[in-house]
């Protein structure tokens, strides 16, 4: 205990102390002495909920140049080396003791030659700055939900992109006493170029030991990699559900707003560019979240809250057309961090696809830009980057959920399952049961990729629940894990499958993209069985003469019978090729598969085959209507 006194008082100020001896932690004193010790930092600050501590943080990422200020009051623009914007799977890896059960499943590294090799990195990182030390809550505040989370970090950045995403966690350790329940993170970015930005991207590295429940992240910036309450956390938490018999999922929190004022909250799950965080922002209904719920059991119903309070969102193609809220929020005055778009002459920021023309030469990611920019491959320098991001609070947003930071969250009503599917899901679909749902819809998912992503559009990769890049368990474990969550409640959420991608014969999207109002509002009707449907083999559809109601109701639009049946028919021989397909991977690739996903696969591929047999491979569902 004297040793971390020493160690402390040596770098923390009187003011820094006494604000970290005021948690009367002992793993957190241990902590923060390590850190110090081991990356030797100049100074330290302690950062609180208070105000000025806050205030301290935004302009010290201005004054050490890791933000720049815009012309819009409360904007900021950060930027990342060339090379270091997006997550880094391949350097983003577990710590593991070699006999483990995840080892078979999971990118891993041995835990202490990892251990050794990360320390080696945060040795003496520090020098010459300051070592802030900073305290969030993930999930509301005085909640069943909440974990108490502890940051230290040498990024201004990092520190305030988490005071904006995530709720304050400085009171909650101090009401926490000596528990030594809470996540711990560490980062450093490491050697800077002229830039300001991390410059060994070698040395890179993210490993989570799931043992301490504790992140490391070295030599990088971009945030996916650095701000470690998000994804990294979410690996976390897994575990940590799994031990306690909740489920932290990679899922929105939607509020659907039916008939005489009733609110229907859904959960959804989606990969990547496949409409997750439009659909959280429906118009008419209200956000909660748009990336990472936990959901509990309480007084035996489903139960959910949105782990941040913030958004760390995609950028391109924000447009007034298309996300005039989230836009409205991006051209105001407030809080926005956005990071790696262009700078224009003028100081304001420009994304691609934000619906006006872009300045030909400004400042981005690569410098001082112009149009025709190169880098030194020869590829083009977008004005923006692809990946471009903007952080700001839900609560500046005008559709948030009055229950947003409602302490015993919202109760679950639906679970929508989504992918890029061109040929086989129609647009939405309910799940017989819970089994049916979590196996042939979530544990099922697949997602085409586009071209401008691999450069070979329509290769269909398996994607379990829409989670499987921050899966800590096998995937056994994790179906297991969700089956029995159904189990345990009184009345099972209806689990629901949507999807907007479907194409006709001529390659051409057989749904717009604001339909997905009518399949959301649908099934808000089917979770209160206000309206019957038509039994397929793989669950239960609209029927037409409701849909005609709801695309006349929340589009205005006509409803043709031609569009119902071309949307809506059951493609058998399509249906039996995924079945075929993600049986493959569960018999494989997968050693731990539960025999209960392969008997529900069976039993559905019996309820095609009759079905073809009596309809043949194309069934309308005018068809099965009047069956």
């Amino acid at each position: 205990m004297d040793n971390v006194k020493n160690i402390l008082k040596d770098k923390l100020s009187a003011e820094n102390m006494e604000k970290l001896a005021a948690i009367k932690n002992s793993k957190l004193h241990d902590f923060v002495a390590w850190a110090v010790e081991l990356a030797n930092p100049d100074s330290v600050f302690v950062c609180t909920d208070s105000d000025a501590d806050r205030d301290y943080i935004r302009k010290r990422t201005i004054e050490l140049g890791e933000e720049i200020p815009l012309a819009t009051k409360g904007h900021t623009c950060h930027f990342d080396n060339y090379n270091d914007q997006a997550r880094d799977k391949a350097n983003t890896k577990y710590l593991l003791r070699a006999d483990a059960d995840e080892t078979k499943s999971l990118n891993w590294v041995e835990r202490e030659a990892g251990k050794k090799e990360v320390h080696s990195y945060l040795k003496d990182s520090m020098v010459g700055r300051q070592m802030i030390v900073a305290f969030f809550c993930l999930g509301p505040i005085d909640s069943q939900f909440s974990i108490p989370c502890v940051q230290i970090t040498d990024s201004s950045y990092v520190c305030h992109s988490e005071t904006i995403l995530y709720r304050p966690g400085y009171e909650q350790f101090q009401k926490i006493g000596d528990s030594p329940e809470f996540f711990r993170f560490i980062h450093t970015a490491g050697e800077l170029t002229e830039n300001k930005t991390s410059k060994n991207l070698d040395k890179r590295r993210v490993y989570i030991d799931l043992e301490d429940e504790m992140v490391y992240s070295t030599n990088t910036q971009y945030a996916g990699n650095t701000v470690g309450l998000k994804k990294l956390a979410l690996r976390l938490a897994i575990q940590k559900a799994l031990r306690e018999g909740w489920l932290a999922e990679h899922m929105f929190v939607l509020g659907a707003h039916g008939p005489e004022g009733r609110v229907t909250y859904f959960t959804g799950a989606f990969p990547s560019a496949c409409g997750k965080t439009s659909t959280s922002m429906l118009p008419g209904q209200t956000i909660i979240g748009d990336d990472i719920a936990y959901l509990r059991i309480i007084d035996g119903k489903a139960r959910t809250v949105n782990v941040e309070k913030g958004i760390f969102g995609i950028i391109q193609n924000v447009s007034p057309e298309d996300d005039p809220i989230i836009y409205e929020a991006l051209t105001t005055p407030g809080e926005v961090i956005f990071g790696n778009v262009l700078v224009g002459e003028d100081n304001m920021p420009y994304w691609l696809g934000m619906g006006k023309e872009l300045p030909e030469k400004g400042y981005n990611h690569s410098g001082q830009w112009h149009k025709g920019k190169t880098d030194d491959q020869g590829n083009e320098i977008t004005p923006s980057h692809k990946n471009a991001r903007y952080t700001l609070n839900i609560s500046e947003l005008k559709n948030k959920d009055p229950r947003l930071d409602d302490p015993e969250g919202v109760e679950v009503g639906g679970v929508v399952y989504g992918g890029r599917d061109s040929d086989t899901w129609v647009p939405v679909e309910q799940a017989y049961d819970w089994t049916e749902g979590i196996i042939l819809k979530g544990a099922s998912i697949e997602s085409e990729t586009t071209a401008a992503t691999l450069g070979q559009e329509g290769v269909r990769k398996f994607n379990i629940m829409s989670n499987q890049d921050f899966l800590s368990m096998p995937y056994g474990q994790y179906i297991n894990a969700n089956l029995d969550f159904g189990k345990r409640v009184d009345k099972e959420p209806a689990v629901f499958s949507v999807n907007y991608f479907l194409r006709g014969k001529d390659g051409k999207f057989l749904n717009a993209v604001s339909d997905k109002i009518v399949w959301f509002m649908w099934a808000e009707l089917r979770v209160h069985g206000d309206t019957d449907g038509i039994d397929t083999p793989t669950g239960v559809i609209p029927k037409y003469e409701d849909l005609v109601e709801l695309f006349k109701k929340y589009r205005n639009k006509d409803y043709s019978k031609d569009e119902y049946v071309e949307q809506f028919k059951i493609r058998v021989p399509e249906n039996m090729a995924k079945l075929d397909r993600i049986e493959k991977i569960y018999k494989e690739e997968i050693s731990d598969t539960p025999q209960i996903v392969l008997d529900t696969f069976a039993k559905a591929r019996k309820r095609l085959q009759a079905m073809a047999d009596k309809y043949g491979d194309y069934i309308s569902p005018f068809d099965l209507a009047s069956n």
